[in-house]
């Protein structure tokens, strides 16, 4: 069986539990590498770490998930770290560095990032990993590219991204159903092959060629929200890969992508359900630092 292998490129940071005085590792792009690692398929990590004790333990966790990092650059400043409290199990964020070092260093992808990139079946990345004017340069490797704006989106940067973005996750529980019906068109018009609307426990909507599918949401007994879009869309995409010949996950007969894609949402919302049971985006606390 060929051994697939996914890469986020991105945001990590640290989530600062301030009421029970620990942290936890987190940031989308590391967390689509650490969820695929807990889906088995092997995953590797691409970020910008500072070179405070906060960075070290992330890449101390990561050595421990046997997640590949070492194409990360390493700054000399603060890391990524964000402030969170929990209401009645879902997350608060109480403010954030902004990435700290992460948004004041390009990235800089050399050739040999490239080549290095070019192995895997999936790129993954967000709008919190300052990546929006290296799309392009990324889009040279030829691999898929998924991406995530979470909530925070306009037209200009849907015009922006969406050209270089084949999987585009969209967190629309804030919009109506007909908002988000529209957004979800706007990203699919401006480039992206494949768009997915998560609408939290109300469950989450996909539009590939025009075709809507639904997916209801797996409920849990949650004990913190925190990651739960993250699991979803990656365990979307593992099984998306697993599903597709040769791994090439936009591949297919329509009938057969709509039957992929059915299948792929059902195992995210199973894997987010897991995941609501976790404190943190995947656990690993450790006393605040």
């Amino acid at each position: 069986m060929t051994q697939y292998k996914v890469i986020g490129i991105g945001d990590n940071v640290v989530d600062k539990y301030v009421h029970q005085g620990m942290m936890y590792p987190g940031g989308n792009a590391l967390n689509f590498s650490a969820y695929a690692r807990m889906n088995e398929m092997e995953s590797a990590y691409l970020g910008k770490f500072g070179n405070d004790r906060v960075a070290q333990y992330i890449q101390q966790v990561l050595d421990e998930l046997e997640i590949e990092h070492s194409r990360s650059r390493i700054f000399e400043g603060e890391n990524g770290y964000a402030r969170v409290t929990l209401e009645e199990g879902d997350r608060v964020f109480l403010g954030s560095n902004k990435g700290g070092i992460a948004k004041e260093r390009a990235w800089d992808f050399s050739e040999e990032d490239l080549e290095y990139i070019r192995q895997f079946s999936v790129i993954h990345t967000s709008l919190n990993s300052y990546i929006e004017q290296d799309l392009a340069i990324l889009r040279k490797c030829q691999v898929p590219i998924s991406y995530d704006f979470s909530v925070r989106w306009n037209d200009d940067y849907l015009q922006q991204v969406c050209p270089y973005v084949d999987i585009s996750f969209l967190s629309c529980s804030h919009l109506s159903e007909k908002k988000r019906e529209q957004e979800m068109r706007k990203a699919q018009q401006l480039g992206s092959t494949m768009v997915i609307g998560t609408v939290g426990e109300n469950g989450s909507y996909a539009l590939y060629k025009d075709h809507w599918i639904y997916q209801p949401a797996v409920l849990t007994d949650t004990v913190d929200t925190m990651g739960a879009g993250d699991s979803y869309l990656t365990a979307f995409i593992v099984e998306m890969i697993r599903a597709s010949r040769d791994g090439q996950i936009l591949s297919g007969q329509d009938d057969e992508m709509l039957d992929k894609i059915k299948a792929s949402m059902e195992k995210g919302s199973i894997f987010a359900a897991k995941i609501c049971r976790v404190h943190g985006a995947f656990g690993y606390g450790t006393p605040m630092i």
